[in-house]
């Protein structure tokens, strides 16, 4: 017998939850986070308790406790670790008020003793630290493989005040939850706040909050806007009330009564959960982070704020200067309530500056979304340990919320802002095709009859763009009128090919009949296309369309398609570049895909043969240090010139997923399943900036990739392009992604 072998585990030392602290939450959202994107281990906690007679109903993750104030406990859970073989790597999320021993150094024994790859996360950095301090901070730094801080000044001080080695830091952001942008009307209508203007604070208080300050500002900003509520939220920091009781709380709340302004503040007093922070966020018009501590490396509340795309009027302190700039908020002086007024009003008073920085807040902060500081801890665990967790195991569950959400009774709205559909854009059969082979794909493997209804609008939409003559034209502007002007080769080829999936498919007999009447129609303007693209889109087509009757001859166009796909090859490829053209475009994988498919309709080996040159040259060339990187749409990519590596488009990638899923179908070649399966993680973050373009709260996928951000709309080509990848992988290597 076969022994099974064990799941390694990650360990996070940490606080956890349902112990009240910043630390515990930030442990619980990121050991999640990198559940979601790695497959085949375990999460484990070692938990800190304060002292011996503090305990908790902690949930099974937790295999460990220790008392921090007991060095004993520490030393023996390091030896319970190392004796543990399943775990494969310790992750410790570091706060000097978490441990026990002057500056937190009852974790250095610990340390020491541990024979497991380890990852220190400073949530605090000090400056200028004194003798002792940096002692501690140097030998923890010694003891861990690798170190994480949250911003870029917080790795400076490290290298300059602690004189701790660069490479041995990586700056990885405060995680904050991946959330559409959205206006706060929603928010606060079920608050009943619809008619206030809400500016909120929220997080454990302690007297370093400044709250107090914020409120002496309050009584001239309520003058010109009275409709004004400030929110402070968040119950008294617990070791603060076991030490001081409420008084700093009491202080806040006489100064309130002092000024008069007790209907314009309340206290929400309590440890808020996640979802209820969101929906105060989502409901506020201004944050307001008033710190008083000027070295204060991160703050979670504030990455929170940004994340949730709010104006910010803040603190100079360490994390905000980094964060805060005069795109997405103010900075105001530390202990200054005329700061705070100025600042506050002028947001107010400037409608339009507000909303530009709440987009400007939200697009900046979307590499800190959770799944995107998961792939970069995943990173760290691999670069320190050789840790390679799988990614198959855990791909994103198919939803078609977003494709839905942006089909009307029409068709597809081509554009999106944001998550919301741009309804003047129009529609475009390129859209509308390729979501109609969505649905097939989707109905072949699932067999959900309420996709039928939007199989009908989308065919209903083809049938309407087609012309006496068969042409089917591309554009239709949002009330309805097509640009019968301008008849796009690329456009019909897509419609023809989403037409012969739709008769091949498993769909009803009577939308199938529908389908082969379009078809049929439309078969006359193919034999003037002359764009490659366009040839390759209609030989797609005429296969698939072949395969619904397979005792029918072949048509002759599907040869006379392939053939001159050859022929171009035949003209234009050399040893060094094996491919169709002098230039590569658009649509790339377009062109191998459509001789794969004559070459199963026609068995001509010619076909296949060319089909793998020109696929194995893309894929050359595409594939670098085991990351897809498509052809960019900034200059493309010339024979003997240099490649465009921006703007990445998902068209390019799903067109790759599909192109290689084909042919390892065809071949049974491995490696083409495993650069189908590598490409499609260009989705999921493993790109040029490291970010996801997925996005998993919606469902819809980015507009492309730039050199130093991602589109944030998410429009339908996008989103039909990730459902295409992620289907291609469903229907071909179910097997293979399921274990």
């Amino acid at each position: 017998m076969i022994a099974q072998k064990k799941i390694p585990w990650i360990l996070y030392l940490s606080t956890f939850p349902p112990r009240e602290c910043g630390i515990a939450t930030f442990t619980s959202d990121l050991s999640r986070a990198i559940a979601r994107k790695a497959s085949l281990f375990k999460t484990k906690i070692a938990a800190i308790n304060k002292g011996a007679v503090n305990i908790y109903n902690y949930p099974n993750q937790v295999i460990l406790e220790i008392n921090d104030s007991n060095i004993q406990e520490y030393i023996d859970a390091a030896k319970k670790i190392n004796a543990e073989s399943s775990i494969q790597i310790v992750n410790i999320q570091h706060e000097f008020g978490l441990f026990g021993g002057e500056w937190g150094s009852y974790l250095i024994p610990l340390l020491a003793a541990l024979k497991k790859p380890t990852v220190t996360t400073f949530h605090s950095v000090i400056p200028g630290p004194e003798r002792n301090l940096k002692n501690v901070v140097r030998s923890i730094a010694r003891y861990s493989h690798c170190l994480v801080v949250m911003t870029e000044n917080a790795k400076k001080i490290l290298e300059k005040d602690y004189r701790i080695k660069t490479k041995k830091i990586s700056v990885v952001p405060h995680g904050i939850p991946a959330l559409p942008f959205a206006s706060n009307f929603q928010a606060k209508k079920k608050l009943a706040y619809q008619k206030k203007i809400i500016l909120s604070s929220f997080g454990l208080i302690s007297e370093n909050k400044g709250y107090e300050y914020v409120i002496e500002a309050l009584p001239a900003i309520i003058k010109e806007f009275p409709r004004v509520l400030y929110l402070i939220i968040g119950e008294t920091h617990p070791v603060v009330r076991s030490g001081q009781g409420e008084e700093y709380r009491n202080l806040l709340e006489a100064k309130v009564q002092a000024l008069g302004i007790q209907n314009h503040v309340k206290f929400y007093n309590k440890y808020l959960a996640l979802a209820e922070i969101i929906q105060y966020l989502q409901a506020t018009d201004i944050y307001i982070s008033s710190s008083l501590d000027p070295n204060q490396a991160v703050s979670g509340t504030l990455a929170y704020a940004l994340g949730c795309g709010r104006a910010v009027v803040s603190t100079p302190f360490a994390h905000a200067r980094e964060a805060v700039n005069q795109k997405n908020g103010i900075l105001v002086d530390f202990k200054k309530p005329t700061a705070y007024t100025a600042a506050i009003l002028k947001i107010l008073k400037h409608p339009k500056l507000q909303a530009e920085m709440e987009k400007e807040a939200y697009a900046q902060s979307r590499q800190s979304t959770w799944p995107n500081v998961a792939l970069s801890y995943l990173k760290i665990f691999q670069r320190c340990s050789g840790f390679k967790p799988a990614v198959l195991e855990k791909m994103p569950k198919i939803r078609l919320k977003h494709l839905i959400k942006l089909t009307d009774q029409f068709g597809i709205i081509q554009f999106a802002s944001g998550s919301a559909p741009d309804r003047d854009s129009g529609y475009s059969i390129d859209d509308v095709a390729r979501a109609l082979i969505v649905l097939c794909l989707h109905y072949q493997i699932f067999k959900n009859p309420s996709v039928l209804k939007i199989v009908k609008i989308y065919l209903r939409f083809i049938q309407y763009v087609q012309a006496r003559d068969g042409r089917l034209f591309n554009f239709v502007s949002e009330n309805k009128k097509i640009d019968v002007d301008h008849w796009s080769e690329d456009g019909h080829g897509r419609g023809l090919w989403a037409l012969g999936v739709l008769i091949a498919s498993s769909m009803p007999e009577n939308l199938k009949r529908e389908a082969e009447r379009i078809y049929q129609k439309a078969l006359a303007p193919i034999f003037h296309l002359h764009y490659p693209r366009a040839i390759a889109f209609s030989l797609i087509g005429l296969c698939w369309q072949k395969t619904a009757f397979p005792r029918q001859k072949i048509n002759p166009r599907i040869k006379r398609h392939a053939d001159h796909l050859v022929a171009l090859y035949r003209q234009n490829g050399t040893p060094t570049w094996q491919w169709f053209e002098p230039k590569l475009y658009y649509s790339n994988a377009k062109l191998p895909e459509a001789l794969l498919r004559a070459y199963l309709v026609t068995q001509k080996k010619e076909y296949l043969k060319v089909a793998e040159k020109t696929l194995e040259f893309l894929s050359a060339i595409t594939f670098e240090d085991e990351t897809f990187t498509p052809i960019g749409q900034k200059g493309w990519y010339a024979q003997g010139g240099s490649r465009a590596y921006f703007d990445q488009q998902p068209e390019e990638v799903a067109e790759m997923v599909q192109a290689l899923a084909l042919s390892f179908a065809i071949t049974k070649k491995k490696k083409y399943l495993d650069e189908a399966l590598e490409a499609f993680q260009w989705f999921l973050g493993k790109n040029l900036l490291n970010q996801m373009i997925y996005d998993e709260t919606t469902g819809g996928c980015h507009d492309g990739l730039g050199q130093f951000a991602i589109n944030l709309n998410q429009g339908a080509e996008s989103t039909i392009s990730y459902l295409l990848a992620r289907l291609t992988l469903e229907k071909y290597f179910k097997i293979q992604c399921r274990g």
